[in-house]
């Protein structure tokens, strides 16, 4: 086996997006594609060129084998995604929407093979990636899964890996907003890199403003804190620099569902090329505003070519850090 230079672990899921506008009910025509947070950022990655391995379980019947597949056509490496025959894999229905709100989304993933992941899953071999990235889902779905997620970090953040984190809250997956909050900053805590939403980092820090939300992940022990604001840019924070980088005008959005994955894609592909925050923030931006022009949680990802030919031309030169703290 070739290097790994990233390795990523959660859930991906069947998805059935509806042809039609309208109440998923009422919808009758359906394209099924794969769904999941992390899975997303993994294809980002492997897409700019990265080897990406991916630790997960689907069930042994025909939606586990239709995910292992695509997920295997997107340059992912499978060979640690264990088959599960006690369990299913799980799947959502995805409604469609044409004036850029958000669509409606169901989960029938309560007790899915994914749900099962547990430290035991965890392979020697996978330990020798490079970098680690880990988000909130696969802690919320299970207990052993949280134990997994802690395992993994843990680990990677002791052998001198880089470790970077999404929060990415799932509250209807948690038994309370407590344990959600106290959980998900433990993990945050084994980051170097820490990209939580704004509303995020409000709920789970107690602060308001973007620089000390930073701030309280940073005394933590993150290296640089990113904070999503979604059509606006992004506010970065290190021991050393603070700034605001303006996001990137998109003249119609397509679907909104996997634009934080896309700016995840960005930041953590920068930051393993030895970028500096401030660049990897340029090109998250960029990335996650191409993802919402596209229908799909991950079609609008680019490839390294599209980002070559594409990103400098775009809005490199347009998209300078400023003195701005971004109260908002």
């Amino acid at each position: 086996m070739s290097e790994i230079d990233v390795l990523s672990f959660g859930e991906t899921m069947a998805m059935f997006v509806a042809e039609q506008v309208g109440d998923l009910a009422s919808v009758g025509a359906f394209h099924k594609r794969i769904a999941g947070a992390d899975s997303n950022v993994a294809i980002g990655l492997s897409r700019l060129g990265f080897n990406v391995a991916w630790l997960s379980r689907v069930g042994a019947d025909s939606l586990g084998r239709f995910v292992v597949d695509a997920l295997g056509k997107q340059g992912l490496d499978c060979r640690h995604v264990d088959i599960d025959t006690a369990h299913p894999t799980g799947f959502q229905l995805k409604s469609r929407t044409d004036d850029g709100s958000d669509p409606v989304v169901e989960y029938f993933r309560r007790g899915s093979a994914a749900s099962h992941l547990s430290p035991h899953s965890i392979v020697p071999e996978l330990l020798k990636a490079r970098h680690l990235h880990a988000t909130g889902i696969p802690p919320a779905l299970s207990e052993s899964a949280r134990q997994m997620s802690f395992e993994l970090m843990t680990h990677m953040r002791e052998a001198g890996r880089s470790v970077s984190f999404d929060p990415n809250l799932r509250p209807s997956l948690w038994a309370s907003e407590r344990q959600m909050i106290t959980e998900i900053n433990r993990l945050a805590a084994l980051a170097h890199w820490v990209l939580p939403g704004l509303s995020e980092g409000r709920l789970l820090s107690g602060f308001e403003d973007p620089a000390d939300i930073a701030a309280f992940y940073l005394d933590q022990g993150a290296e640089a804190v990113v904070i999503k604001l979604g059509p606006h840019g992004a506010f970065y924070r290190t021991q050393l620099d603070q700034g605001f980088v303006a996001g990137v005008p998109v003249q119609t959005v397509v679907d909104t569902v996997g634009a934080g994955d896309g700016f995840a894609v960005g930041m953590i592909s920068a930051l393993l090329e030895n970028q500096s925050v401030v660049e990897a923030v340029k090109r998250a931006n960029w990335i996650g505003s191409r993802a919402v022009q596209s229908r799909g949680d991950m079609e609008g990802l680019p490839t390294r070519s599209e980002m070559v030919s594409e990103f400098e031309a775009a809005i490199a030169s347009r998209l300078a850090p400023t003195e701005d703290l971004c109260r908002t």
